[in-house]
């Protein structure tokens, strides 16, 4: 196991190195108390993204506080906000005021900037997953800035509250929608920008010996272990996510191979001090690489139904390598169609691997009452995606 010492040398250098970068900023960075635009902390932030565009570096900035902006704009109070169709009409005021305003402060540097709104179609059908990917990678090309947000005026998986619709929504918060898109990317970095200087190991001290106390921010993490999960905060006040939603974008960017970054946008110089290889925020080092279509069925693809299989399957395919057949299925708990994204788990229930169907849930369920009929292919090897518990 490598020393901090080591950890960080790591971690500088592959920021230093980083070339192709996903910088998501959250709403309590762009949008001051009543809702408007924080200059303050934006300018700083565009004046070092467009530094590094102008370096050579390729960025794709996500960009949280539409429905902020158009609920300040709209003049409404922020109890309004209960209900979606609200956020909605807010969200499709702000996010032309929110692209007006990084096209004037980009305009300051000669930046041109391109607004891409993403629903979670985009991400779970393969086909627009891979035109996302080509468009976004033909504006890199041009030397434009893509800066991304859910459509929050058709798509309600970021606006609705989180389980409303019955599912794991593909992404419900700008923290995961990032990761996805450094993923389809495949980006070698993501920098997450919010108003907490990185992952505490312990809250600011507030009142006793230690009132006043600075909170502890734990510089590098290699392994995402339940102890960090249990550290992470709930929802904040004025954004969807909270720690555990940026805790789950890093852990996508490290198994993808690629670093992640929290840290707070509001420190003098954040972007140019990450990337200088400054022990800024939190760092979190890639554990594996995962490429292609197995990164879009781990993380993006809707999943539409779900087998059970017994332990001899289960063995198979995590040790064995091999290909899920008829013989290893227990149940079929969901239905699904061929080429949909089905959960493979075990008896307890846990999920261990995801794959491409290669027939339909109803000829499995057929196997299985001919069990001395020769087995068929459910999913096939390069087809499915282990899945860390």
């Amino acid at each position: 196991m490598p020393d901090e010492a080591q950890l960080q040398s790591e971690r500088a250098r592959r920021l230093r190195g980083a070339s192709k970068i996903v910088i998501k900023v959250g709403t309590a960075v762009v949008t001051g108390p009543e809702g408007e635009l924080c200059a303050e902390r934006v300018r700083p932030l565009v004046r070092s993204i467009a530094g590094m565009m102008k370096s050579g570096r390729r960025l794709v900035l996500v960009s949280s506080g539409a429905v902020g902006l158009g609920r300040a704009w709209l003049g409404l109070h922020p109890s309004r906000l209960g209900d979606l169709v609200t956020k909605q009409a807010c969200a499709a005021v702000g996010q032309s005021l929110l692209m007006e305003a990084y096209k004037r402060l980009f305009g300051e540097w000669s930046v041109k900037v391109a607004q891409v709104l993403l629903t979670e179609d985009d991400f779970t059908v393969w086909r627009r997953y891979s035109n996302l990917r080509h468009t976004i990678e033909r504006l890199l090309q041009f030397g434009a800035l893509p800066i991304i947000n859910e459509n929050d005026t058709v798509s309600t998986s970021e606006l609705a509250p989180i389980g409303a619709r019955g599912r794991e929504p593909v992404f419900s918060d700008n923290d995961r929608l990032a990761a996805l898109v450094m993923s389809g990317l495949e980006a070698d970095t993501l920098v997450v920008l919010t108003n907490v200087d990185g992952l505490l190991r312990r809250p600011p001290a507030s009142s006793g010996k230690r009132a006043g106390a600075a909170a502890e921010t734990i510089p590098i993490v290699a392994e995402i272990t339940p102890e960090l999960q249990r550290l992470a905060a709930g929802p904040s006040p004025s954004g969807r996510g909270g720690m555990l939603t940026k805790l789950e974008a890093a852990r996508i960017a490290m198994q993808c191979g690629g670093t992640a970054v929290i840290a707070n946008g509001s420190v003098p110089h954040v972007l140019d001090r990450i990337f200088a290889g400054e022990p800024v925020g939190t760092a979190f080092l890639p554990s594996q690489r995962m490429r292609g279509k197995r990164r879009w069925i781990a993380f993006a693809a809707e999943v539409q139904g779900r087998v059970v299989v017994d332990s001899g399957a289960q063995r198979a395919l995590t040790e064995g390598k091999a290909s899920l057949l008829t013989s290893g299925v227990v149940r079929v708990e969901s239905h699904f169609a061929p080429k949909d994204v089905v959960s493979i788990v075990n008896g307890a229930g846990q999920e261990f691997a995801r794959g491409i169907a290669a027939c339909a849930s109803h000829e499995v369920e057929a196997a299985l009452g001919k069990r001395g009929a020769s087995s068929r292919i459910v999913v096939r090897r390069d087809n499915i995606v282990l899945m860390q518990p």
